[in-house]
């Protein structure tokens, strides 16, 4: 099941990554529902995602990426 939330998660994240505000509410609330690994691993998606779109970089503190 915790599989289940990590690809709802991505899923989740591309359809609002259209709003910033959204976009960092929603990875909030990833952050609370995954394992740690899991949150590892969306960071690594993370910084592939936005790789392309600096208006995203914000979210990217709620993981405390550098």
């Amino acid at each position: 099941m915790a599989r289940a939330i990590y690809d709802y998660t991505k899923t989740i994240l591309k359809k609002v990554s259209f709003d910033t505000d959204l976009f960092v509410k929603e990875l909030e609330k990833a952050v609370k529902r995954l394992l740690p690994f899991e949150i590892e691993e969306l960071r690594l998606w993370l910084l592939e995602f936005t790789m392309n779109k600096p208006e995203l970089y914000v979210g990217l503190s709620v993981l405390r990426i550098k």
